[in-house]
């Protein structure tokens, strides 16, 4: 099974069966399967040979799904950028993985400014006739992408890949200026979708909505997943509004809704309560974990959902989840290891951890584990290592945890994100809790800057509800009151948003250097 097979046996088994409804269009598993088909054709004709890199630069839509598995089909490598990404860092993943074909969109070509030299050919969709000359100009290889798929034929491909080959390049923020590529084969895909069906216990009734970017991995597995059970998604291109997003849900009787923190934190600032959510059979949550207050509200507006707190990284797509019958009694805890999927944590010499309530690093070992980085050899040897007993090689994932007597695990924060004050370690994550607890927070982020006196103070920028009248002051006497002398912040900051990376996570990068 190689991962554009998704949706080719879904096709056989369901060939009329909605696949994909996306601003407008409802198209079957049969019409994704022919339009993949073609497309997967024509790169082959204009040149695409096995494992060559092809870039979808596009928003979600009906284009990056077919996209997706016509490259697959063609034997190619797929790489998602999203169209937030500006010029520079799209030169860099162009330049970095040589990607050979670009599917983008119009719109989005002005990005395009550089020349880049293993490029062969740009498919845009070309909907603004009044721009096309002036387009075809500067750009001499570029096709139209519905033209290209309308004149190849709509035959199925031979793939020669097997499932240790490539299927995808993901880009995601190093430590240096530059992202790192995370290569992920067709069995890593596989193996991380079919734990994750399982635990969901998904079937082919399910109608998954999917408002999160196909760049940003969640979004792309509420894709890829679908497909492979023989579900439906509702594809929008963003998070927009809550109402938008209840909308939809009505519409089309949505029984999954994946979601981050920043899109609860939003959704609980309306009045939810007027509205039917009964067709919501599971609500799952990654990213970051939810604040227990968060939690209490959605089990009340969702009481028949299933909510699943879940932790992963683009290096191994998800790693746990928390049964929902877990979730009131360990509101904290991002579970235990999924299916196939085997954890432990490590010190800081290396030893393994053996004691409950011991914070050491998270270490995983799986099928799901990526291959490395993209053209980074030294970066992939400092995460992915041999394990204690076998010789297979394992994930150091960089994020420090706690497991407690019953082996759920904990999140206290990124290796590098723990702040040393006064040289005693503090957990950002344990203060967020705390402060959630407190009425009238909406979003918090702990951070550290640095400080004369205690090497990193500890500093808080958060977001008020809606008529919240917390003062600085209220919140430093709350922390008093309620955090030990170490772990009280020094600075407080109120803000109207907290910055969000594109993936819809708080960029604390970007609030440490606000002044």
């Amino acid at each position: 099974m190689l991962v554009h097979n998704f949706l080719q046996k879904s096709a056989e088994r369901l060939p009329n069966k909605k696949a994909l409804i996306c601003n407008g269009t409802r198209l079957t598993f049969s019409e994704i399967e022919i339009y993949s088909n073609s497309l997967g054709n024509a790169l082959k004709a204009a040149g695409l040979q096995t494992l060559d890199r092809v870039a979808i630069y596009l928003e979600n839509s009906v284009e990056a799904v077919i996209s997706i598995f016509g490259i697959l089909k063609a034997g190619g490598i797929f790489t998602i950028i999203n169209p937030q990404t500006k010029a520079k860092r799209l030169q860099y993943i162009l330049n970095d993985c040589q990607v050979k074909f670009l599917i983008t969109d119009i719109n989005l070509l002005p990005n395009y400014s550089v020349e880049h030299p293993h490029l062969h050919l740009i498919l845009a969709t070309l909907d603004k006739p009044d721009l096309e000359k002036q387009i075809l100009e500067k750009f001499i290889k570029i096709s139209s992408f519905w033209e290209l798929i309308k004149q190849s034929p709509n035959s199925c491909l031979y793939n020669p890949c097997s499932t240790t080959d490539l299927c995808s390049i993901i880009y995601t923020s190093g430590s240096t200026s530059n992202p790192k590529g995370v290569m992920l084969t067709h069995l890593n895909m596989l193996s991380a979708a079919n734990s994750i069906i399982e635990y969901l216990e998904n079937t082919s009734d399910d109608i998954i909505i999917n408002v999160l970017p196909l760049s940003f991995d969640y979004g792309l597995y509420n894709i890829l997943m679908p497909f492979y059970f023989g579900g439906t998604v509702v594809l929008e291109k963003s998070f927009i509004s809550p109402y938008q997003l209840i909308g939809l849900v009505k519409k089309e009787k949505v029984t999954g809704l994946p979601i981050v923190p920043t899109i609860v934190a939003l959704m609980l600032k309306f009045n939810l309560e007027k509205y039917d959510f009964s067709s919501i059979r599971y609500i799952t949550n990654t990213g970051q974990a939810l604040p227990s207050r968060h939690i209490s509200r959605l089990t009340e507006l969702f009481p028949q959902a299933k909510i699943y707190s879940m932790y992963g990284l683009t290096e191994c797509k998800r790693v746990s989840y928390l049964p929902p019958n877990e979730l009131l009694k360990r509101p904290n805890s991002v579970g235990k290891a999924m299916p196939n999927v085997e954890v432990y944590l490590v010190k800081e010499d290396g030893s393994k951890i053996n004691q409950p309530g011991e914070i050491g690093e998270l270490v995983v070992q799986g099928a799901n584990v990526m291959k490395g980085y993209w053209n980074l050899p030294e970066e992939t040897a400092k995460v992915l290592k041999q394990d204690f007993k076998t010789d297979k090689k394992v994930l150091y994932t960089g994020d420090i945890f706690k497991m407690d007597e019953d082996m759920y695990l904990y999140f206290v924060g990124r290796k590098d994100d723990l702040i040393k004050t006064s040289g005693e370690r503090v957990s950002p994550k344990e203060i967020e809790n705390v402060l959630y607890e407190l009425k009238g927070i909406n979003e918090v982020a702990v951070y550290s800057v640095e400080d004369e006196i205690l090497g990193q103070a500890i500093k808080v920028s958060l977001v008020l509800e809606k008529n919240s009248i917390l003062t600085k002051e209220d919140i430093l006497e709350y922390c008093s009151k309620h955090l030990e002398k170490l772990m009280m912040p020094k600075y407080v900051e109120i803000m109207q948003e907290l910055p969000k990376t594109i993936n819809g996570k708080i960029n604390k990068k970007l609030l440490k250097q606000v002044k």
